[in-house]
């Protein structure tokens, strides 16, 4: 790997250092699925699959009916669909015979258990590394891995090219046009490839192939939001007809046109849910499979950190919130976290990383645009709550930034929905960065964050949940599982 790729992947996945930082976050980062090796050959009986002759227990893999149905049309209506330009007939059909298949899902624990090579006779090479975690992944392992991606991400791409092509409206954005067709781009590079991959070299080949794809789909989530942008302004200027969902029966303008409420847009918001859950499964399978390749470090199995530790997580993404807070305006509230600070469980630092920043941005956001620029702030404070018999790890932040009126509650989860300043979205959209987040960002942008954030605690099957007092202030609670056992909620 290049001088130049190698410190990319470093920022996202574990540096090759002994004492290693919590990842900064590139929320492009996903969670967890990836060797699934019971999918590409259901020949073996059902207690066992093969995928390129390695057998592994079906049981921890799950084809059919775990896949999360979040709203939408049937495949069936897609025989009939009809394409524009870059998709010909046969691309069609290759793309809906892989959309007809189904995808499969995994969870925290196995994709350790299998990075681990708990499903093989021999874990890690020989001689490398002597502590739990310092091991590299044997070749074994990584044609595994390998095998199963080349069969699981053209079905999960051709999945989400199905449901870019026929969402209404925003499919015809030209942001969304061009997503489908970066999409489509990778489907047709992954089907070329030999379904078999059986040496190191075809493994290498492989490795290289994905790492442009990963990098290549990087800005995604901002393109995505270009499409939002260009719908909310395409519905305003006329040059779509709103839906009559979304049209508000009491609220006008100022010129006497009726107010288009955009979260009531159910459609399109269940069509962003599914997409975003999707993507963060694919960056997860894909990153997990590239940090496996890189050099070990400790505690780390690929992106998984087997003791994360939210204290050390919250403590960095206090830093770069106020961070953003101080460089809009001069100053920032202090943050006080007390509870399990010496706590540790398996997960995602990068995930948790991301959730967290966007939690204390727009608590330090709203707390000083409540009390202004001048006063003394009152503290944020942050609860890392967590006991030997609990189910989940539950993470609180409680700010006093004046609230939430009751009717704006459902729209702080909508992706068409944002209170930054218009200028400011439409700077946003119109930054090409190929980093889903960073502190580079404004403090408030594209009205993506909490619901994105929401994504990323339901992949591993946890939740966020907002309580809000107006005139006071709001707490959040990010609620994580202990175990790891949840599935993926593949959108169909």
């Amino acid at each position: 790997t290049s001088e130049k790729k190698q410190t990319q992947w470093t920022t996202w996945y574990p540096p090759p250092s002994a004492a290693r930082p919590t990842p900064t976050p590139t929320p492009t980062a996903p969670s967890m699925t990836r060797r699934s090796l019971s999918v590409l050959n259901h020949t073996t009986s059902s207690s066992t699959s093969v995928t390129n002759g390695i057998i592994a227990p079906a049981s921890c893999f799950h084809p059919h009916q775990h896949q999360t149905q979040l709203r939408g049309r049937p495949f069936s209506s897609f025989d009939d669909e009809q394409y524009d330009g870059v998709m010909t007939a046969e691309v069609a059909k290759l793309v809906r015979q892989h959309a007809h298949q189904p995808q499969t899902s995994a969870n925290l624990e196995t994709l350790m258990k299998t990075g681990r090579g708990e499903f093989l006779h021999r874990t890690y090479r020989d001689g490398v590394g002597g502590k739990d975690g310092e091991h590299a992944a044997t070749e074994k392992i990584l044609i595994q891995v390998a095998g199963f991606l080349r069969h699981e991400l053209p079905i999960r791409l051709a999945h989400r090219i199905v449901d870019l092509n026929r969402v209404p409206l925003m499919k015809d954005m030209p942001s969304v046009k061009t997503v489908r067709d970066l999409y489509l781009t990778s489907f047709l590079e992954l089907v070329s490839v030999d379904k078999e991959i059986q040496n190191e070299e075809q493994e290498e080949a492989f490795s290289r192939l994905l790492e442009g794809i990963y990098e290549r789909h990087a800005g995604v989530l901002v393109q995505m939001a270009r499409g939002a942008f260009e719908l909310r302004a395409a519905i305003k200027s006329g040059a779509v007809d709103c839906p009559t969902s979304a049209k508000s029966a009491n609220l006008v303008d100022a010129d006497g046109t009726t107010v288009v409420e955009f979260d009531k847009m159910d459609g399109t918001h269940d069509f962003l849910d599914r997409f975003y859950i999707s993507r963060i499964g694919i960056r997860v399978l894909i990153g997990q499979y590239l940090s496996l390749r890189q050099p070990p470090v400790e505690n780390y199995v690929g992106i998984i950190c087997s003791r994360t530790s939210p204290y050390e997580i919250v403590r960095r993404a206090i830093d770069d919130a106020s961070f953003m807070c101080t460089r809009k305006y001069g100053d920032a509230p202090e943050v006080i976290i007390t509870g399990r600070l010496d706590l540790t469980f398996p997960y995602v630092p990068t995930h948790l990383h991301y959730i967290m920043l966007e939690l204390l941005k727009n608590s330090m956001r709203a707390t000083v645009d409540w009390h202004g620029v001048d006063a003394d702030f009152p503290p944020i404070k942050v609860i890392i709550a967590d006991g030997n018999e609990n189910e989940d790890v539950v993470i609180k932040v409680s700010d006093e930034g004046g609230g939430i009126p009751r009717s704006n509650m459902e729209r702080i989860w909508s992706y068409l929905f944002t209170t930054a300043d218009p200028a400011i979205q439409e700077g946003m959209v119109a930054f090409n960065e190929n980093v889903d987040h960073s502190v580079d960002s404004p403090l408030a942008g594209l009205g993506y964050g909490l619901p994105i954030s929401r994504s990323y605690a339901r992949y591993f099957g946890g939740d966020i949940s907002i309580m809000s007092m107006e005139g006071f202030g709001t707490d959040a609670f990010v609620y994580l599982p202990r175990l790891g056992n949840s599935r993926e909620p593949l959108p169909i």
